[in-house]
């Protein structure tokens, strides 16, 4: 066997079980903690057209997210049950999707390393957009922002407008969520 032979035989021998072990090694590693925030409603056509079935669909497509990130483990969800006078005290003041910061103390007081702050638009009847943030806790900068359009104000519209956002979610890189 020629010197160049063994050379590429001592390289796959040692190379290839080191990547295998990396690879597996990156998949044992625990995804990040982060809290899911109620999603706050902004309503452009309250006097025309004012939210009543949009209250029940924001928590149904927080408890969609939650169940989505929890079953594909990109993260690991934790109880804001804790922290409800924190952020009962918080929403009185102002929505948590607004409040400049406040989220990222709930965060904290919750030991979560990320935050997800959400809000749906309601431009009109049939003009709707759900909104995402994901925060670093410890120095507050967005991660990701995420946006779906919906076209239709209907529990389906807004169930598909977040199996979208979710699907995004899971696409974006681990190191960078």
């Amino acid at each position: 066997m020629s010197v160049r032979r063994r050379a590429l035989v001592l390289f796959f021998c040692t190379a290839v079980p080191w990547s295998i072990y990396r690879i597996a090694g990156a998949e044992t590693v625990a995804p990040k903690t982060i809290v899911i925030l109620d999603f706050d409603l902004l309503d452009d056509q309250h006097e025309l057209s004012p939210a009543t079935a949009e209250y029940a669909r924001l928590a149904a497509i927080r408890a969609q997210l939650h169940d989505a990130l929890v079953a594909n483990r990109v993260y690991r969800v934790v109880d804001a049950a804790p922290a409800a006078a924190l952020i009962d005290r918080f929403r009185s003041r102002t929505l948590l999707s607004a409040c400049n910061g406040c989220e990222l103390d709930i965060a904290r007081a919750l030991g979560a390393d990320r935050v997800l702050v959400g809000w749906v638009q309601k431009v009109s009847n049939l003009i709707l957009n759900i909104n995402i943030r994901i925060e670093d806790a410890a120095s507050g900068k967005v991660l990701l922002g995420l946006s779906v359009d919906l076209r239709g104000n209907t529990d389906e519209t807004w169930k598909r407008g977040m199996s979208y956002l979710v699907r995004r979610i899971i696409e974006k890189d681990p190191a960078d969520r």
